[in-house]
């Protein structure tokens, strides 16, 4: 994610509460948001009649917003276009307007938007992307026109941008022609990509929506203050957010938790990968918060629901947007199929399994009651295939789907049918359908294993009557896993817990004056009661055998010479040491080949390992990074990153997300380990991130050692910051 290069945006949001990052978080909607997403006025500036133009294109879908919105067309060429007088300028038109649409050359906006600010109008959206042909690396531009709109208090859409549609207001700002009537619906959608705006408002899906933003550069107005407004509108239940960098976090986390609080769904697709990465710090914990780590700890802390692709995208939104979700009569533990398809209901189950989706276990009575409808041959279960003779198809399919439903354990019901087109003009699925969801109250969706067979004549009744027709195998279950998954989704984080100020002074101060050494990142780590192994360090072989005598045999040794941050890929451990001779010879080797500086430290039973670590994220501040332990960390990739603070349940829950927890929980005879210590350890690493965070570039205790008996910290490394 790239880091935001424009001014500060605070002051643009009247009323609102600085934060460090540059950000406000305003006590309710922006006025000057509110209205532009709103306009009762529109001057558009740049108005044409030339066929083909932007500025055309830019009047004619104006005058579609509401008859009763005023719209102003402002050329200097004045005139009349579609049968309305055009004034020459903006200080024509009679007091300040809500909206300015800024439709002239990038050379031009500056001064309009002066004009604009210096008459009080309220707020812009400005098209260009303010790109300086004679200066490509300029930002000139776009510094002035966010300046201008910063000191008069106005809200700006843009640059660089599509501009947007508010339907439940009536409102549109756009200069590319969108079909006539856009539908009111329950999806707010805000995204950084133009075409993805474009796609989704021309999708032949049937999804209505309350307000859709462009976002593009956000240089006044960002993501944050949009989704703040599009949950003042009671048509919102959900939001399509579409991603390229992280602009306004704190105010972002802060309206994030207020979806969540107000249960409306946020499903977001984020492109493009942090430039934090693994340069961020040596630790392994940098690099394995690399890529989307900050956007993985925020959402994670705010109960958004991440897809990965555009198809997810939709089909998440389209489940999400449907009446059923609305009326969730019960949660059920799982997702109940019916199928048509022996074959499809075999690619559905491994898909599922795949990605995470659990089958409900069906009662007893829903088996009786699916056995009396089938065909001899087919078993009553869940998934179910349905298909034998042929014969009575729909009441069949009706009546499958109803008692699926009627199960207290299904939450969601997945009728899994292609839907392709019928050429005998059998509507029998459409019919059962339409049937069986209508006297349902859980969700019950249509899930497609090609979207490209869809055959629209077939599916549009379902998806007028509020039934989800999901596109695709992956695509359909990832959103049935959102649906499901929702309800018990973190919604916040928890309450800081009180800072240990005398802890919190005295490592400040020690971290302030230059680098730990191995004995002080031990001693840190016991300051938060985490366990490491009896060490001593030394620098000479008399007293390394001295060290192993005092601890006992047998010990590691490990290098301790400044510089050196990843010991093992140097070959600067050695493990096992049995005696004295052997530790000699040990130590002489390690002198011999990397420096006389050494740690000599007790040997820990094998455990399973694990990584923990905090690293600055450059939007996020410290953020906890738990992973997969030893040598290969960063080769397995296998991680949470979350955001402090973090409780006990927080804690088990990101370690429940790793691959690894299969092997904490006991494999192949192993006792399980002890999760209470392990979520002990994260929790720490969590207060020391609060209390030290501001002083730490990054730390990482790799391997944790973990066993049935406790959890032992076998390596640290604390980079203070510089």
């Amino acid at each position: 994610m790239a880091t935001d290069p424009l001014p500060d945006r605070s002051s643009a949001l009247a009323g609102g509460v600085a934060t460090a990052d540059g950000a406000a978080l305003a006590d309710g909607v922006d006025a000057a948001v509110r209205a532009m997403l709103g306009a009762r006025s529109i001057a558009v500036v740049g108005a044409s009649d030339r066929p083909g133009s932007f500025g055309q294109r830019l009047v004619t879908e104006t005058l579609r917003s509401d008859p009763s919105i005023a719209v102003h067309l402002v050329n200097p060429r004045a005139g009349v276009i579609e049968g309305r007088p055009v004034v020459p300028s903006l200080d024509v038109i009679d007091g300040p307007v809500d909206l300015v649409l800024v439709g002239v050359a990038d050379a031009a906006a500056t001064g309009v938007m002066q004009t604009a600010a210096d008459r009080g109008d309220r707020s812009a959206v400005v098209y260009g992307s303010l790109f300086d042909p004679a200066d490509p690396t300029s930002m000139a531009l776009r510094h002035q026109v966010a300046g201008i709109a910063q000191g008069a208090g106005m809200a700006l859409c843009g640059a660089g941008c599509m501009g947007f549609v508010t339907p439940a207001r009536g409102v549109r700002a756009v200069g590319y022609v969108e079909r006539e009537l856009l539908p009111v619906g329950p999806v707010a959608l805000i995204t950084h990509s133009g075409s993805v705006f474009s796609a989704l408002l021309r999708t032949r899906r049937q999804l209505g929506f309350s307000v859709v933003v462009s976002a593009g550069q956000e240089l006044v107005t960002g993501t944050a203050d949009y989704l703040r407004y599009a949950l003042e509108l009671e048509e919102t239940r959900v939001v399509g957010l579409f991603l390229e960098t992280m602009r306004q976090p704190e105010a972002l986390r802060v309206v994030l938790e207020q979806a969540a609080a107000q249960d409306v769904a946020v499903v977001a697709l984020t492109v493009g990968s942090s430039q934090a990465g693994g340069a961020m710090v040596a630790a392994h914990s940098g690099a394995l918060a690399g890529g989307d780590g900050a956007w993985e700890a925020l959402f994670e802390a705010t109960g958004v629901l991440r897809v990965a692709d555009l198809d997810q995208l939709s089909d998440t939104l389209e489940l999400f947007s449907s009446r059923h979700r609305a009326a969730r009569a019960r949660p059920g533990s799982g997702l109940a199929a019916v199928h048509d398809s022996g074959g499809e209901r075999t690619l559905v189950v491994d898909v599922a399994e795949a990605i995470g989706v659990s089958f409900a276990d069906i009662s007893e009575a829903t088996v009786g009651r699916l056995a009396t409808l089938l065909d001899t041959g087919l078993r009553p279960e869940n998934p179910l295939d349905c298909w034998g003779t042929g014969a009575d198809t729909e009441p069949l399919f009706t009546e499958a789907v109803r008692a699926m439903a009627a199960d207290d354990n299904v939450e969601a019901v997945a009728l899994s049918l292609d839907f392709v087109a019928e050429y005998d003009g059998d509507e029998s699925y459409p019919h059962a359908a339409l049937a069986a969801a209508a006297g349902s109250d859980v969700m019950v969706a249509v899930l497609s294993n090609l979207g490209s067979a869809l055959d629209d004549a077939s599916v549009a009744p379902l998806r007028a009557a509020g039934i989800p027709v999901l596109e695709g195998t992956r695509s359909g279950l990832v959103a049935l896993r959102h649906y499901l998954d929702f309800p018990d989704r973190p919604r916040r984080l928890p309450d800081v817990p009180p800072i240990d100020a005398a802890r919190q002074s005295r490592w400040a101060e020690r971290l302030a004056a230059g680098p730990l050494s191995a004995d002080e990142s031990v001693l840190l780590l016991a300051d938060y009661n985490i366990t490491s192994p009896a060490s001593l360090r030394c620098t000479t072989s008399v007293d390394a055998v001295a060290a192993g005598r005092s601890i006992g045999y047998p010990v590691v040794l490990k290098t301790d010479v400044a510089g050196i941050v990843h010991r093992s890929d140097v070959g600067g451990v050695i493990l096992s040491i049995a005696d004295e001779a052997a530790l000699d010879a040990a130590y002489r080797d390690l002198a011999g080949r990397l420096g006389p500086e050494v740690v000599v430290a007790e040997a820990v039973p094998a455990g399973v390992e694990l990584s923990i670590g905090l690293v600055r994220d450059p939007h996020l501040g410290p953020v906890v990074v738990i992973g997969s332990g030893g040598v290969l960390v960063e080769v397995l990739s296998d991680r949470a990153v979350r955001l402090p603070p973090l409780d006990r349940e927080r804690a088990v829950r990101a370690v429940a997300t790793l691959r690894v927890a299969e092997v904490l929980a006991g494999v192949r005879g192993a006792p399980p380990v002890d999760m209470d210590a392990v979520a002990d350890a994260v929790v720490a690493v969590s207060t020391l991130a609060l209390e030290l965070g501001d002083r730490i570039d990054g730390l990482d205790i790799n391997p944790l050692s973990c066993r049935a008996e406790g959890c032992v910290a076998l390596d640290v490394l604390v980079e203070a910051r510089s």
